[in-house]
């Protein structure tokens, strides 16, 4: 096989310097498993989860005992997407290109873009996944977060460490608005008070952790839309703390409808607790309402008020193994196919390995930047919504 690509792989980081990027804060924030070897769509790969273990009384002896039987827990990560970005040029196209800045530098700012396209639509799955599996959330919908101090930051780290999260490597990712506001305090930006000088010099974020936490920005919608909620639902029964399974009664004016990531409140209850199913419950209808997590906080009544979440922006705080990233090359047939040249190539900005090839046709040739990846929220105990 031809080797086509090499020569360009110097001047393809040049451009992936040059071309605009987005921001991309849930990519670096979250547990992954990148590979450039091939994978299909529905392919899954598992990821161990840890369980509780339980103590025993210790009883000395001249034999070595049994160990107590545990289940190893695991979760299958699956591929969901297989994506590409491909650009084509023809002779003419290259005579054209050469009379000016030349075909290669088109050809690696196109790669660039390709690059940056599906990076951002992995990055917007990353963020829709993260929301979508918390446990609880905190702040106030409409109001950007960080307006005077670090108290909610402080809260969600409380969420996080009383569900028994690992505080060795806590992320929060926020929109650039509420980057504003955490830019903005200057127990972070004074020297005399924060420390050091990266923040004020750099404007650097992530540098070192605030209150055990990476910050991070992103430039992926954060957005959620407000809870369906008519007449007046109500809790069926009553439920334990630790339940996270509602039953939920509506009459026949009432409805209720949430999709995963929303929010729900219980009368009796300041906790916001994030849906992790999506649900709808029509008139004269029961329905289980799933929250994640460790479940309910206070325990509920039967005919308890229920009450759902307004639109908010989001801003995720969540150790970092709680979601995962699955990436891999497009699968290809084991005869393979008819590109002339094929490479795998890492992306500095987001650590994303993409597939690059490259088809000769007729008087014309084909680019493809090619990427497949999956990603789930495996432990949402260990992950909270910041309302804004």
């Amino acid at each position: 096989m031809a080797n086509t690509l090499t020569g360009l792989i110097p001047d393809l980081y040049a451009a992936l310097d040059k071309v605009s990027r987005e921001l991309t804060g849930y990519i670096p924030a979250v547990g992954t498993n990148l590979s450039g070897t091939a994978a299909a769509v529905n392919e899954a790969i598992r990821v161990p989860i840890s369980t509780a273990s339980t103590s025993s009384d210790i009883s000395p002896s001249m034999t070595v005992s049994e160990p107590t039987d545990k289940t190893i827990n695991h979760v299958d990560v699956k591929i969901t997407k297989s994506k590409s970005v491909t650009f084509g040029i023809t002779g003419e196209e290259t005579r054209g290109l050469n009379n000016g800045s030349g075909v290669n530098e088109f050809q690696v700012k196109e790669i660039a873009q390709a690059m940056r396209t599906l990076v951002n639509e992995v990055e917007q799955d990353v963020a829709n996944e993260a929301r979508a599996n918390a446990s609880r959330a905190y702040g106030t919908a409409g109001t950007t977060p960080f307006a005077s101090n670090l108290n909610d930051l402080n809260q969600l780290r409380k969420i996080l460490v009383d569900n028994g999260a690992p505080t060795g490597d806590m992320q929060l990712v926020m929109d650039t608005t509420a980057g504003v506001n955490f830019g903005n305090l200057t127990q972070l930006s004074d020297v005399d008070r924060s420390g050091d000088t990266d923040f004020l010099r750099q404007g650097a974020l992530g540098n070192k952790p605030v209150r055990g936490f990476t910050v991070r920005e992103s430039g992926a919608l954060s957005g959620v839309a407000a809870g369906g909620l008519t007449g007046d639902p109500k809790v069926t029964g009553a439920n334990a703390i630790g339940a996270t399974s509602i039953n939920i009664t509506c009459d026949g004016d009432d409805t209720l409808t949430l999709v995963a990531g929303q929010v729900i409140t219980f009368a009796g209850s300041d906790d916001k607790y994030v849906v992790v199913e999506d649900v709808s419950i029509g008139n004269s209808s029961t329905g289980n309402v799933i929250i994640g997590g460790n479940g309910l906080r206070v325990a509920t009544s039967a005919d308890d008020a229920v009450s759902v979440g307004a639109a908010a922006e989001i801003a995720m705080a969540f150790d970092r193994e709680s979601v995962q990233l699955v990436t891999r090359a497009p699968a290809m047939p084991a005869e393979g196919d008819g590109r002339s040249d094929s490479m795998v190539v890492t992306d500095p900005v987001s650590g994303l390995s993409f597939e690059i090839s490259h088809w000769k046709g007729a008087r014309k040739n084909k680019w493809e930047v090619a990427l497949a990846w999956g990603v789930k929220g495996i432990k949402p105990e260990h992950a909270a919504q910041l309302l804004g």
